[in-house]
């Protein structure tokens, strides 16, 4: 699976929705990480999908 770069321009002007606190980018997964809401947003084709709806809720409990 080839990953898709994401333009680092738009890394730098995007914030969380909830909190509008900057994001983390992980290549790997193809996600931006809010460590504020404990969300980790989408990406797909190049494309960040902004929406809480679409996030994946990050757990930091170390049972799960």
């Amino acid at each position: 699976m080839s990953q898709t770069q994401v333009d680092p321009k738009l890394l730098e002007i995007l914030v969380c929705p909830v909190t509008k606190a900057t994001l983390r980018y992980d290549a790997t997964a193809q996600e931006l990480i809010s460590d504020a809401a404990g969300l980790a947003y989408p990406i797909r084709d190049g494309i960040p999908i902004m929406l809480v709806d679409e996030a994946r809720q990050l757990t930091d409990d170390p049972r799960s």
